[in-house]
């Protein structure tokens, strides 16, 4: 049987699984979101290669990707997590994710859910670019300014597209026409919220 076509990036087991099954494929599942924001902010200065072969360490060690839990870390668990050598054992990459937990739920907060805060940047600003784009500038902006850490346009693009606001695979891959459709959904996109930070 012959394989399908791919994007180019998808080469080896791990990244053509992880392109068939996920890359692209829009979501509104905020547990998702979140491990999907999480994992881009580790993959930076890294193949997602790495990161995604790191994966199931990550959710061992990170109680699952629960953003209430990583909100509480503090000294003793990022000790202990420098200590794992199943995930990428950065002290500012692990810090980062706390704090980004903490803003996380705080955006779920104020707007409702992450994914309505999602949209009402979508619903405002060109999504596809190369690299970046002016969604991926804004949101890099405001979550700065909310205090995520690792969060760089380059970055919050890469996250776009793993869930979906971006429909970003390539002519001739077998995925090409499917994908994002911004705003879907049933819930309502939020007004952008005005940033009111995140406690340390």
């Amino acid at each position: 049987m012959t394989a399908p076509r791919r994007c180019r990036w998808a080469k080896g087991e791990s990244l053509a699984r992880y392109h068939d099954e996920e890359w692209g494929r829009p979501t509104r599942e905020e547990g998702r979101l979140f491990e999907m924001l999480l994992l881009e902010g580790f993959q930076a200065g890294l193949s997602w290669r790495v990161v995604l072969d790191k994966r199931e360490g990550f959710r061992r060690a990170m109680d699952g990707f629960d953003p209430h839990k990583i909100a509480q870390y503090g000294e003793t668990k990022i000790a202990e997590l420098m200590a794992d050598p199943g995930i990428v054992r950065n002290r500012r990459k692990l810090e980062a994710a706390a704090q980004n937990a903490r803003c996380f739920l705080e955006i779920q907060r104020t707007c409702g859910s992450f994914a309505a805060y999602l949209d009402a940047f979508a619903s405002r600003y060109q999504a596809k670019g190369g690299t970046t784009s002016p969604l991926s500038d804004a949101l890099a902006r405001d979550l700065k300014r909310r205090g995520m850490r690792f969060m760089g346009s380059v970055t919050v693009y890469s996250f776009l597209q793993a869930v979906g606001v971006v429909n970003d695979h390539e002519p001739g891959c077998f995925l090409h026409d499917t994908g994002s459709k911004t705003g879907a959904g049933e819930e309502k996109a939020c007004t952008i919220p005005s940033p009111r930070g995140c406690a340390t």
